[in-house]
């Protein structure tokens, strides 16, 4: 009995048991998608390997002290960083993405790492003493940090991880307690870029937002002109980053903006997985029953749209208790930030469930079609070494803040 309370008291096996589901949930569906592909069908004995590596990975990280977190922060960014160049140089290209570093045995995908490392970076910032959440300098410092590592992401060309970034600073800022006007000088260029991508008229209606709450904020002139100046920046700058994109990135932004533009091209992708979704019924068709997943209707359905496998073979029932799970494994983490008062462990557990939030949404968002396709992987689901790895390192962090609560 002892043990059994040690155990409990000092490793949180709800949670665990959580993510083991939604693991066991990605292996039955990696392979029934890759069950008539004789090219792919080893991905699920290498899924297998990657998660005994990742297992290995989480215990580590749940075993290491929590103060080593914020004392290995730099070090980690700065690996990063070096990382993200070196993929730039000599990285394995796959699907027009210069993005993984071949291992011999492992394809490792920088970008994964990079978001732990700048978790740690941004939650370094913004705990220290000197740091002013409500002056433009600091909140300057922290978006330089976290928009770095995106800067060499765009450049493979990555999307998807890029957008996973922008939501982990936003989040991070949030909860440092920036103040109303700080998240409108941070939200506002973003938001003028999305409207320049939608058109002149959406630009222009942007602007005039903007103005507008620059006049409620009523700061002074130069400020305002400076904020305002930002924004139109921003509305050149997103040519320039559409402009580094790859072809086929390109055509998924435009088939989102105007979902007919090229149906049974660029959006044969999302149209096919909204046919998978949506003909899995109450129960779904049976499992390797579906015919869009075992036809092979949708590429590359073992990754970015291993949710349209669950969807048909195990229908809205399936597809509730896999978003059920998510939501609990999301409301479970952001409840840790309770066992610290230590902030730069509270920020950074608030990223990492940012990053889990931002694939859950965004990749379950691409299936049912309420979200462009920019290939995101469903965590713990999808077929992926890097990404399992990191992610069970991430929730090693957890992990180790939960065992050290009543330290």
């Amino acid at each position: 009995m002892k043990i059994e309370s040690r155990l409990v008291e000092r490793f949180d096996i709800p949670l665990f048991l959580t993510v083991l589901a939604l693991v066991a949930v990605g292996f039955v569906a990696i392979y029934s998608a890759t069950y008539n592909s004789i090219v792919e069908r080893a991905n699920f004995e290498k899924q297998i390997f990657s998660f005994a590596l990742a297992l290995v990975v989480f215990f580590a990280v749940y075993a290491t002290p929590t103060k080593y977190f914020k004392q290995s922060a730099i070090a980690l960014y700065g690996v990063s960083i070096l990382l993200l160049i070196v993929v730039l140089a000599v990285g394995k290209v796959v699907g027009g993405q210069r993005s993984w570093i071949n291992l011999g045995f492992f394809n490792f995908q920088p970008a994964e790492f990079a978001k732990i490392a700048t978790i740690f970076a941004v939650a370094r910032y913004l705990s220290e003493s000197t740091t002013d959440i409500d002056k433009l300098k600091d909140i300057g410092i922290a978006l330089a940090i976290g928009m770095f590592p995106v800067v060499l992401i765009l450049l493979e060309p990555d999307l998807g991880s890029s957008i996973v970034f922008f939501a982990v600073i936003l989040a991070m800022l949030y909860w440092k307690g920036i103040s109303l006007f700080g998240m409108f000088v941070v939200l506002s260029p973003g938001f003028v870029a999305i409207s320049a991508l939608f058109g002149e008229y959406f630009l222009l209606a942007a602007f005039a937002i903007v103005v507008g709450l620059l006049f409620v904020f009523r700061q002074d002139l130069f400020l305002s002109a400076s904020i305002l100046a930002l924004n139109v920046a921003a509305a050149f700058f997103v040519d320039y980053v559409y402009g580094l994109l790859s072809p086929h990135q390109q055509l998924r932004i435009l088939s989102f903006v105007d979902p007919t533009l090229d149906p049974q091209g660029v959006g044969y992708n999302a149209n096919q997985a909204q046919i998978a979704v949506g003909s899995g019924g109450l129960l779904g068709k049976g499992y390797l029953e579906g015919h869009q997943t075992q036809l092979q209707f949708i590429p590359e359905q073992w990754t970015d749209f291993i949710f349209c496998v669950v969807g048909e073979e195990f229908g809205f029932v399936g597809s509730i208790v896999v978003i059920g799970l998510f939501v609990y494994l999301l409301y479970r983490m952001t409840s840790y930030t309770k066992y610290t008062r230590d902030e730069f462990l509270s920020l950074s557990m608030i990223g990492a469930a940012t990053v889990f939030f931002a694939h859950f949404a965004v990749n379950v968002g691409m299936a049912i079609g309420v979200m462009p396709v920019i290939g995101i992987p469903l965590p713990f689901v999808s077929y992926g070494g890097s990404s399992l790895l990191m992610n069970m390192a991430m929730l090693g962090m957890f992990f180790s803040v939960y065992r050290a609560r009543k330290e």
